[in-house]
């Protein structure tokens, strides 16, 4: 096996860890946010200013020709008291007094939309498509006075630098880019330091340090994500640690029965006493079923300590549930008084558990209670302060007050239980710590009444019912 794993090792080569990109930085997250934004605001703006301009255009123009119907109408009036020879210079003179540009043009020099140009040619007021320049056919001619642009920014003779809107457009889109960066700065800089921390907490994870933890995160967006990721940094730490355990404590186990198998082996071959060579086949058979319990109740423990299944919770009557649980270890108590107390529940008192991990704690301290016990073994159930309290009484030896503790941990067996017969695997009390943690309760360890050690299993009482 070891050459197997050797020569698989160097066909797959050692592992190497993938090399981290560092290309993460506050400024080029910053950055491209920004863009981000900035750009979706200003292709909103300008598609909202184009459905306004549009909405508003015939109201504008309208407003515009109703301004400026009078003036044009006193610059007509003007017009017809001098001869039609007289019109050019006649205009040009008006030209000084304005602030915008007027002209005398042919009818058929202008190009104008079909509705403008049929306003035009009804007397009416034309405007351009730019709502800047109106147009009017002077009465009985084929002459049009041409008014504008009315805007001063669009006659070069009153410019005076950048026209004034350009001006308030880009002081007001500078004001605009400024805010909007302060606002992203200030929203980006805490979700980059959470992302950084989160990156360092999974880079220290890739590398192996299973310790590593994310901090609290500023931004509530990644407090669950950071939540996640530290639980499934504890799974995996109490994977590999109960990996490691369960490995080192099965191979220092594993050792004593093998070696005791291979002394037989070598002492079965030597002797051929028939009375000898089935004392040493009886060794062997109970170091083979040794070494079958130690591989069940080890596979037991990694289960539970390795999937934490949701729990099934099923309502059973609790006395009659107990009475079941205890029927079904009555095969392996022998002499022993087994007793079942169930006097002080409340009647027909209904709890909710699981009934496929739950049997385990029971029948654990069940065995464990008949390895130690002299002569009686009761198991009782009370309700005490909202919580379901089952007790494991027994006779035997009891336990010191400073390994009460302790005896709930993996392959732990007190110093005067190493006797197999009696001390088991030390993997009992572990997996019925590992069922109570399940149901959200505890597992612990006193004196009894009856002079030995007791095991108290309680869980809460919250889910639980009564029928009365």
């Amino acid at each position: 096996m070891i050459g197997n794993s050797r020569k698989l090792l160097s066909i797959l080569g050692p592992y190497t860890p993938a090399p981290w990109r560092e290309h993460y930085s506050l400024s080029r997250l910053f950055f491209n946010f920004y863009l981000l934004v900035m750009g979706s605001f200003v292709a909103i703006a300008i598609f909202a200013d184009f459905v306004i301009s549009t909405a508003v255009k015939g109201i504008t123009d309208d407003y515009t020709s109703r301004f400026m119907h009078g003036t044009i109408v006193l610059i007509e009036d003007e017009l017809f008291r001098k001869p039609r020879s007289k019109w050019p210079q006649a205009v040009a003179a008006l030209d000084q007094k304005f602030a915008y540009r007027l002209d005398i043009v042919d009818r058929w020099t202008l190009h104008l939309p079909p509705k403008q140009a049929e306003k035009l040619d009804n007397g009416e007021l034309a405007i351009d498509a730019k709502g800047d320049v109106l147009y009017h056919r002077l009465k009985q001619t084929s002459q049009v006075l041409v008014v504008g642009p009315i805007s001063p920014d669009r006659n070069p003779e009153y410019h005076r630098g950048m026209p004034l809107d350009l001006r308030i457009s880009l002081l007001t889109w500078s004001l605009i880019g400024v805010c909007l960066a302060i606002a992203v700065w200030l929203w980006v800089h805490p979700v980059w330091r959470d992302l950084e921390a989160m990156r360092q907490t999974t880079r220290a994870l890739g590398e192996g340090l299973f310790e590593a933890r994310a901090p609290a995160m500023r931004s509530n967006a990644f407090g669950p994500l950071a939540e996640t990721l530290n639980g499934m940094a504890e799974r995996i730490q109490r994977l590999i640690a109960t990996q490691k355990e369960l490995s080192s404590a099965i191979s220092h186990e594993l050792r004593t029965p093998i070696a005791r198998i291979r002394f037989a082996l070598e002492m079965l071959a030597d002797s051929e006493v028939p009375a000898d060579r089935e004392r040493l086949w009886r060794l062997m058979e109970g170091d083979l079923d040794e070494l079958d319990g130690l591989i069940d109740a080890s596979l037991t423990y990694a289960r539970f300590g390795r999937e934490q299944p949701d729990l099934q919770l099923t309502a059973v009557e609790l006395a009659a549930w107990l009475d079941e649980q205890v029927e079904a270890s009555r095969l392996l108590e022998g002499k022993l008084d087994l007793q079942v107390d169930t006097a002080t529940l409340p009647s027909m008192l209904y709890v909710e558990l699981d009934r496929r991990t739950m049997p385990h704690a029971i029948t654990n301290l069940l065995r464990n209670a008949m390895k130690y016990a002299q002569g009686k073994i009761r198991v009782s159930a009370q309700v005490d302060d909202e919580q379901i309290l089952v007790h494991v009484d027994d006779d035997g030896i009891g336990i010191p007050a400073d390994e009460r503790e302790r005896i709930f941990s993996p392959f732990t067996r007190l110093d005067r239980s190493r006797d197999r017969s009696t001390g088991g695997y030390g993997l009992g009390l572990a997996i019925v710590q590992l069922v109570m943690e399940q149901h959200h309760g505890t597992a612990s360890a006193a004196e009894s009444p009856l002079g030995g050690a007791r095991f108290t299993l309680a869980w809460p009482l919250s889910q639980s019912v009564t029928e009365s």
